[in-house]
């Protein structure tokens, strides 16, 4: 397993090792073992699989109290993907990084506790798997929309409008958050 390091303090590309031959291909996407030695020591406790059409827009989600990190890949197709540092406290808040995950180039993404994420679908369907270390809870979801001025993130959405959950299509910007709705930086993370 390769990690390459973003911009963004604990966000990373993994490229792991894909064995492929006549028969196909083969690939670990995940040991615990290998990420502690790659310096990733969260414990996962829940995977989630989505499938989107073309121009879905998912995000950009995190959670308050009960923060997850994730480590996201696509099965089928392309998408790209979106880590913003929302950590209060961070040098680097308000700051994204993105990076176009696909079947074919297997690679995957880490996002750490304390980042908002989403995807956007460039293919004509994807189908997207991510690990979770910490339980989905409703209460603590929190958002920012997805075309925030402050974050000017370039969404390859060739000039259409996403399609969206009206729960994200009512999200507000960045610079209208309540500062008790952002995660605070903390020292002992991973990120």
């Amino acid at each position: 397993m390769k990690r390459i390091d973003t911009d963004l303090p604990g966000v990373c590309l993994l490229e792991p090792d894909v064995f492929g031959d006549q028969r196909g291909f083969f690939m670990e996407t995940y040991n615990q073992r290998v990420f502690e030695q790659i310096g990733i020591t969260q414990t996962f406790v829940q995977d989630n699989q989505s499938r989107s059409r073309r121009g879905v827009l998912r995000g950009l989600h995190y959670q308050l109290n009960q923060p997850q990190a994730k480590l996201v890949r696509v099965t089928l197709g392309e998408v790209y993907d979106i880590a913003v540092d929302l950590r209060r406290g961070s040098e680097t808040f308000g700051k994204w990084t993105g990076v176009t995950l696909t079947a074919e180039n297997k690679q995957m993404f880490f996002i750490p506790e304390g980042f908002a994420h989403g995807f956007c679908v460039i293919s004509e369907t994807a189908e997207f798997a991510y690990k979770c270390s910490d339980f989905y809870a409703p209460e603590e979801e929190r958002g920012i929309i997805w075309n925030d001025p402050q974050l000017a993130i370039p969404w390859p959405l060739d000039g259409a409008e996403p399609i969206l959950s009206p729960k994200d299509a009512a999200y507000g910007i960045l610079a209208d958050m309540n500062e008790n709705d952002l995660p605070i930086l903390r020292e002992n993370s991973d990120a």
